[in-house]
């Protein structure tokens, strides 16, 4: 049976990358890379940077292309229409996947950032190449560090409450449900500064981009007393290197009790 290991990475920082993270590293003989295109290079830069300090044999890497997506439907609120959208890039992506693993001998990997099991397509994919029949192997997840708790060491805070819940969602879903009165909200993948739309001014804003990588940024404050800031700083960064990957949280400024 051939074997593909899923490797979780850490947030981007290389020393972020677990023991066993090391050990599946040099268990491989191919890694897989879904690119991201010329603007994202510094993200193929790190993963290549994390290899040449941990592998210590031959290897080769496979390069697949990431196939186009319609991100505006993201913005629509539609459901239905985002999930077919998603779907479909999600089968064409799994289509290159077993082509290419198809292709090669030996055992296989894939370098995910942060956790593979948060807000990351990669095992969704694996089970749809499986489920193609194309090529058949065993399959072993590696668990990494993921952005939220890098966001809560870099920021020096738990990501809740005393006995608090942690409500994990997307920009897309703050939008539309707002943050949930008793819980501290995680944001990930905001592209469109969704905490502007919050109403409250008992909010305050843990916020951070490019967690790990040499020029991270870290704000923090009163939801509205800062909110025009990160959005200058964050237009300025996007500008500046062509992407941008942020997180933050948002909790309410009262005890608890009297909430």
């Amino acid at each position: 049976m051939r074997k593909l290991y899923v490797i979780g990475i850490g947030a981007g920082d290389p020393r972020q990358v677990t023991v066993q993270a090391i050990e599946a590293m040099r268990r491989a003989d191919v890694f897989f890379v879904i690119g991201k295109g010329e603007r994202k290079q510094e993200l193929l830069d790190v993963r290549t940077a994390i290899l040449a300090a941990h592998v210590d044999h031959d290897y080769r890497v496979v390069t697949i292309e990431d196939p186009p997506r319609d991100r505006a439907i993201a913005a629509t609120g539609a459901d239905a229409a985002y999930r077919d959208a998603v779907t479909d890039w999600h089968d064409r992506r799994a289509d290159l996947l077993a082509a290419e693993f198809a292709a090669v001998d030996g055992v296989g990997a894939i370098l995910v950032w942060g956790d593979p099991a948060l807000y990351d397509s990669i095992l969704r994919l694996v089970d749809r190449v499986l489920a193609r029949g194309v090529v058949s192997f065993d399959h072993e997840v590696i668990p990494g560090i993921t952005s939220a708790q890098a966001l809560a060491a870099r920021h020096r805070i738990v990501l809740h409450d005393i006995g608090e819940p942690l409500h994990i969602t997307t920009g897309r879903r703050l939008r539309e449900e707002g943050v949930r009165a008793g819980e501290s909200t995680l944001v990930m993948l905001d592209g469109e500064c969704s905490f502007t739309t919050v109403p409250g001014d008992d909010l305050h804003i843990w916020w951070a981009a490019y967690l790990g990588l040499p020029d991270e940024e870290l704000i923090e404050g009163p939801l509205r007393a800062v909110e025009g800031r990160i959005m200058r700083r964050r237009n300025e960064l996007r500008e500046s290197k062509g992407w941008i990957m942020d997180i933050y949280l948002l909790r309410g400024t009262e005890p608890p009790a009297t909430r």
